[in-house]
Order: C-alpha cells, then sequence, then structure tokens
C-alpha cells in the first residue's frame, strides 16, 4: 500500500477479506448453540438461517471495521500502529529497541498470498506490534525497511532493498522428516479426543467416564471376551497396545509434518533465516550478533542413531520461548556446520570438563532417601509391608539418579566460551559466549553455605545459564574469570 497523509498506510484490502475469513470461527460457536437450542429446525429453519446468517455478517462487519481503522507508520525514529473503533490505541516501538522482524503464514493468509508482520522487542516474550495482513512482498519490503532503520544503513532506495540470496546450511527432505516425525512419538491426541468428549458428553449414549457402565457393556455383548481364555485376552491387550503406539507414531509424524515441512536454514548478510511450516509459514531471520548461546540436545532413543538437535538463544523471541530450533534433527557433521557461522565453538577433545561437588549430589539424595526412608519404616510398623517396599524402592531410585547426575554431569570454562552439560540419558550442551554474559551470580542456601558449594548462575539476555553445585572455591574463580572478561571487551566497538 502506498504512504498515505503523515506517511500513515492501512494493510491490503485482499487482507481485509483474509481477516473477515479468519473471524468466522469466532460465529461457529454462536451458531451451533443457536442450532442445538431450536427444538425443531424444519419448523423455524428460516428463522434460524436468519439468525445465524446475522452472525456471519457480524463478524465480517467487525473485520471491515477492524481493517478501516487500523493504520501504520514508519517514522524516522520508530514504528508506530494505530487500531480500534470506539476506543483507539496508538503504539510505537523505537527502532532501537527491535530486535526481529518476523512474518508469519497461517493456512488461510496463505492462500490469498498475505502475511502477517511481527515486531519483535524481546520484551516477556510478546510480539510487541503485529501488522495483519499484508502482500509476501509488501511483508519483506516493509521487513527490509525496518531492519535498514534499526541498523542505521543507508541506501539509495528502499524499495530496491531485497533479501540477499542465503547460503544453504541445513534442509530436511521428505524422508529426514518421516524419520524425525517416527522418534516424536506423541498421544496428545488422545488427550484432545478426551477434552472433545468431555464438552460433547451431551451427544454421547452414556457417560465414558463412568466405569460402571463400560464393565456392564462388557459384561452384556462384550461377555464372549472372557470366554475367548487368557491367551486371547493377552493378545487383545498387545493388540490394543499396538493401535496405541500406531497412534502416538501417526500423532508425532503429523505433528512434526506441519511445524517443520519445507525447513530450511540459510545463512543470509542478516543473519540465519529459518523458514517452516505446512499449514502456516514462518520466515525468521536471527541476526547473528543477537545470538546469546547454543542448545544442543538429543533424546533418549535419538542419541543411540547419532541424531541430535541445536537451538539458539537469541535476544528475540521464537512464539514463547527464547530458544529458536535451527537444526530440529541432524548429525553432529552438519550441526558443526551450522555452529561455525555462529562464531560458538563445540566441545572437542581437549575441553577440560569439571563435575560438581559430590558432597551436592550426596546432600540432594538424602533430601529424597530421608522422607522415604521415614515413610517406608511407618508404613512397615503398620503392616503394610507391600507399600513400604515400593516407597524404599522409590527412595533407592532417586539416590541412584543423583549418582548418575554425578557421573555425567558436568561444566567446563575455556577463553572464550562456557560450557554446561547436564543429563544422562537426553543430555543438554548449553554453549555461551564469555563478553555476552549480563551478570554472574552466586547463590548458596544454608545447607550450600555449610557444605561448601554453590550455583553460579549467568544472565543471558533471553535465558539463563548455571553451573549447579559446584565447589565455592571454584564458583568464585569461575565468577572471577567471567567478569575480567567482559571488562576488557570495548562494547561500543561490537556490531548493534
Amino acid at each position: 500500500m502506498s504512504a498515505g497523509e503523515g506517511g500513515w498506510r492501512r494493510t491490503s484490502v485482499l487482507g481485509f477479506v483474509v481477516r473477515g475469513i479468519v473471524t468466522l470461527r469466532k460465529g461457529l460457536l454462536p451458531s451451533a448453540a443457536v442450532l442445538f437450542g431450536s427444538r425443531s429446525f424444519s419448523d423455524g429453519g428460516a428463522a434460524v438461517a436468519g439468525v445465524v446468517a446475522a452472525i456471519i455478517l457480524a463478524n465480517l462487519a467487525i473485520a471491515w471495521l477492524g481493517w478501516r481503522h487500523f493504520r501504520y507508520r514508519l517514522g524516522a525514529e520508530d514504528i508506530s500502529v494505530e487500531s480500534g473503533v470506539f476506543s483507539r490505541a496508538a503504539r510505537s516501538v523505537p527502532y532501537e529497541r527491535i530486535q526481529d522482524v518476523s512474518l508469519e503464514q497461517a493456512l488461510v493468509p496463505r492462500l490469498f498470498g498475505m502475511v502477517e508482520v511481527r515486531v519483535e522487542t524481546g520484551a516477556g516474550g510478546q510480539d510487541e506490534l503485529k501488522i495483519a495482513y499484508v502482500s509476501a512482498a509488501e511483508g519483506e519490503a516493509l521487513r527490509e525497511a525496518v531492519r535498514i532503520r534499526r541498523d542505521n544503513a543507508v541506501v539509495a532506495s528502499e524499495a530496491e532493498a531485497e533479501e540477499a540470496p542465503g547460503r544453504l546450511l541445513f534442509s530436511m527432505d521428505p524422508r529426514r522428516l518421516l524419520t524425525f516425525g517416527l522418534f516424536e512419538f506423541s498421544l496428545v491426541v488422545f488427550g484432545v479426543l478426551a477434552g472433545v468428549a468431555q464438552q460433547l458428553d451431551f451427544l454421547l449414549p452414556f457417560d465414558i467416564w463412568n466405569g460402571e457402565a463400560w464393565r456392564g457393556r462388557l459384561a452384556g455383548p462384550g461377555d464372549w471376551l472372557a470366554h475367548l481364555g487368557f491367551a486371547a485376552q493377552i493378545a487383545g491387550v498387545a493388540l490394543a497396545l499396538l493401535v496405541l503406539g500406531l497412534v502416538g507414531l501417526a500423532s508425532g509424524i503429523a505433528r512434526t509434518v506441519l511445524r517443520d515441512w519445507n525447513f530450511r536454514l540459510e545463512e543470509t548478510p542478516r543473519g540465519l533465516r529459518r523458514q517452516r511450516g505446512l499449514l502456516t509459514r514462518t520466515d525468521v531471520v536471527m541476526p547473528l550478533h543477537r545470538v546469546q548461546a547454543l542448545d544442543l540436545s538429543t533424546g533418549i532413543i535419538r542419541r543411540r542413531f547419532g541424531w541430535h538437535a541445536l537451538s539458539v538463544v537469541s535476544l528475540a523471541r521464537d512464539s514463547t520461548s527464547a530458544s529458536h530450533v535451527v537444526v530440529p534433527f541432524g548429525t553432529m557433521e552438519e550441526i558443526a556446520a551450522v555452529v561455525d557461522c555462529t562464531g560458538f565453538s563445540l566441545p572437542g577433545p581437549d575441553t577440560r570438563w569439571h563435575r560438581p561437588s559430590a558432597r551436592h549430589r550426596l546432600d540432594r539424595a538424602l533430601l529424597g532417601v530421608v522422607p522415604c526412608a521415614i515413610g517406608g519404616v511407618a508404613l512397615a510398623a503398620a503392616g503394610l509391608f507391600l507399600p513400604a517396599v515400593g516407597i524404599g524402592l522409590l527412595g533407592a531410585a532417586l539416590a541412584l539418579r543423583q549418582h548418575y547426575l554425578w557421573l555425567h554431569d558436568r561444566h567446563a570454562l575455556d577463553m572464550r566460551q562456557i560450557l554446561v552439560r547436564r543429563g544422562w540419558l537426553a543430555p543438554h550442551c548449553a554453549i555461551a559466549s564469555r563478553v555476552k554474559i549480563q551478570s554472574v551470580e552466586i547463590r548458596q542456601g544454608p545447607l550450600a553455605r555449610g557444605r561448601g558449594y554453590a550455583d553460579v548462575v549467568f544472565g543471558i539476555a533471553g535465558g539463563t545459564l548455571a553451573m549447579h553445585g559446584i565447589p565455592q572455591s571454584e564458583a568464585h574463580r569461575v565468577r572471577a574469570a567471567v567478569l575480567d572478561s567482559i571488562a576488557r571487551v570495548d562494547f561500543s566497538r561490537l556490531p548493534r
């Protein structure tokens, strides 16, 4: 859209149509209530249809009014948005506070070639400004214009500023996506169906949450199951578990395909550009100088096959998380190529890893074992030997867990980075730059002070990183080393 008086612009007229279609879902619930509330649709069919049409038209009218009274402007120092029909709201964000400008395409806008522009400041994980909906070309031009103003760059014409072609770093073809989905086992579909059944239980022939009703039905028409013998019942249970597993695999594959379809990660002059999504297509650029840390992770099973994931912790937010997934399912060789572009380094064979204090893990184990021991003795004294054995096994499991965490948790400090590795079955390795640390804090509770260990918590813009339970003397050395690294840097010379 061309700029109007004072540089104000409206979104695309076609965007109003998209907004109207999207807001139609707000009329689904009232329409359903009218239909179910009508005793006889044949008697009052015209009236019911009229009410439903009125609800739909009302939503379309609201969408039109919202579009008519929405405008935005790119000023000299900030981007501004005004919205509202009866109660006007005006919001402005200075360019210097903008962390990123991302483009998102949900299903309906994507069908019309429209995008939603999101201006992020990294404040509390909320998108400060949303401009919906504009054409894909206008969204790209708007994003580039905001970045140029933010970075104080000078170009001859903003209309000619285009996103430079990037170098492909990582992508996932359908075969890789299918393999990834097999490791994303999920039973969330059962939770969704249970929620739907809970809300629409008045349409069901009986209460599905009533155990007596199920036993009655099995005793009646389902009584044949009891006559098939024990082996047949075991086979039935196995078949049910197989179906459950297949549904879980299908749910994982579906969720992965919807989220990561046509996943592409490119290195551009502006930073790492990530595109993904089937129904909702997202296009996010993460400036490299705003990357605060890396998170390398894997799963219990996938690590046996050599699959890992890489996320970057950025000042901008990815939905409700500070981490942007840049390699969701890749080999270490593929991840290493991405890490090289960020300026970080993966831990190598010469990395000097250190364990946390043994006293820390011993104290954590005792805090879990002692209550279990007291509870087990009390249950045994009351003659409840089986529950006493169960709580005793729980205490043993808690102690064993702390032992394995002590064996596998590590931390390291080199000349440039802080490294923290946690977990045994599904390990995570966090890597942060020493000069990008915002704060260093030593935390000690009464027990830690008496036992001589502490937690070192590093403040990172967009998250936190901590070394837990390290010896107190080592904690002070780590803090002094990191603060010394920060003091040696002239931050005025770093890229903005």
